[in-house]
């Protein structure tokens, strides 16, 4: 009984709640529209807002609101997360608007958008590099901003997204057998993420792929791939000479010697 009262009592305040909102919308009442907007926008509705700010980006062009309106407007897509219109926005509210207190705030959310909006290491780095950008202007052009500490936390989470990604394409090309290509891609990786957490394992990875390249290679081929095998596994012997992979490549390293002494002694 107590349960049908309250859907009864919750029926009767959506249908009121829904007349009261029709009601805002069908005013004539700009300054009255504007501020149930900010009425929702306070208690995160955001999709009863956005409506009312997006008629009202009209109803106040070139009056003293307008700039405010359009504040609202680029803070109620950034609640309902639609990031790449916010981020475009906040973007133009900061270039048009320079003056205005919300300028600079404006300007690192149109980059901090870029951020939301990139992917995981596993996806299309393309928006990763456009958000980095995007970071490193707001740093440049607000230097002083306590916000450009945060952008530059942001950007080091972005180039550790890159970094990740670039272990993982090289990863997959060793798993996927395809040695020459792994090889290429470790050689990129660790010469762009010379720091690497993954630096130790990506060495490694790229010795038993220079191996696996050369012991499957034509003969005449052989001769280069296994001096390139054993160059690859003596530069990660010297970066990590108490490495606990040793072990596993020891034997590879031990064939590799091997060939290249016997290919020396019959030339």
């Amino acid at each position: 009984m107590v349960f049908y009262r309250f859907l009864t009592f919750f029926s009767i305040f959506l249908i009121v709640s829904c007349g009261d909102y029709q009601k805002v919308l069908k005013s004539n009442d700009a300054s009255f529209k504007f501020e149930k907007a900010i009425l929702y926008f306070e208690e995160d509705q955001f999709n009863k807002a956005f409506p009312l700010l997006d008629e009202l980006m009209s109803s106040f062009r070139g009056t003293n609101r307008a700039q405010e309106v359009y504040k609202y407007y680029a803070l109620t897509l950034y609640g309902q997360k639609d990031y790449i219109l916010a981020g475009y926005h906040f973007k133009r509210f900061s270039t048009t608007f320079q003056s205005h207190p919300f300028s600079e705030e404006s300007a690192y959310l149109a980059a901090y958008c870029y951020y939301l909006e990139s992917p995981s290491s596993s996806l299309d780095p393309a928006y990763i590099y456009k958000a980095i950008d995007e970071l490193q202007l707001f740093i440049n052009s607000h230097p002083e901003a306590k916000r450009a500490y945060e952008c530059n936390d942001l950007i080091d989470d972005l180039r550790e997204r890159l970094e990740k990604k670039s272990f993982d394409i090289a990863k997959g090309y060793f798993h996927r057998a395809q040695f020459s290509s792994a090889v290429t891609s470790f050689n990129v990786m660790l010469s762009e993420y010379p720091d690497s957490p993954f630096r130790e394992e990506a060495m490694v990875l790229r010795f038993k792929s220079a191996y696996e390249l050369a012991k499957n290679s034509i003969e005449n081929l052989k001769r280069e791939r296994y001096k390139e095998a054993a160059t690859a596994y003596l530069e990660f012997s010297d970066a990590f000479p108490e490495s606990i992979l040793t072990k596993e490549v020891e034997s590879a390293y031990k064939k590799t010697q091997a060939f290249t002494k016997k290919d020396i002694s019959q030339n």
